[in-house]
């Protein structure tokens, strides 16, 4: 039988299924207590906080994105209440400073792979010419002149294709959207 993924899980649990928010509790717990012990440097604590990021889990359900992966929005939530936890028991000393940098660093990558890969599949939903704009002015960054020659149409032919391209795409990812929050 195949394993179901978190949105998978997230969703029937969203839909009532208590079984599947165990399941996702299940294959999180240990890498939560481990995640959040590096911080406070203690496993009671890091048992008790992991407790908490699922309590905050249950009572916030509508919260989660399914844009992201829920591994990720985990993690942060645990880096949150781990960060929470050091300022209200004033043990800041016991974290290295570096740690938080270098974990904000890997979130904030992962959080733009993420949306990279999601714009990448919007853009794919649309025609062959909206492609090729989009992705010479936008991601080439080329000028408008440069992007007509390349395509071999005039200057407000390109200026038309962009716009109408952009909207395109906008209304892609606000149907994308639509999707998750209701």
């Amino acid at each position: 039988m195949e394993e179901k993924t978190d949105k998978d899980l997230y969703r029937e649990f969203l839909s009532g299924n208590k079984e599947s928010f165990e399941q996702l509790v299940i294959r999180y717990k240990d890498r939560l207590i481990y995640f959040i012990q590096r911080y406070v440097r203690n496993v009671e604590i890091a048992e008790d906080l992991t407790q908490d990021v699922f309590v905050y889990l249950l009572i916030h359900k509508e919260n989660y994105d399914f844009k992201y992966s829920l591994k990720t929005y985990l993690y942060t939530i645990a880096k949150s209440k781990s960060i929470n936890y050091i300022k209200r028991e004033r043990r800041i000393t016991y974290v290295d400073e570096k740690d938080f940098m270098e974990f904000e660093e890997l979130e904030e990558k992962v959080f733009k792979k993420e949306q990279k890969e999601n714009l990448i599949k919007d853009i794919q939903k649309l025609k062959i010419d909206y492609q090729n704009v989009i992705y010479l002015i936008d991601i080439e960054e080329l000028k408008y002149k440069e992007v007509a020659k390349v395509l071999n149409k005039t200057l407000p032919q390109v200026k038309i294709l962009i716009y109408r391209a952009r909207r395109a795409l906008e209304e892609i990812v606000r149907k994308e959207a639509g999707k998750y929050e209701g």
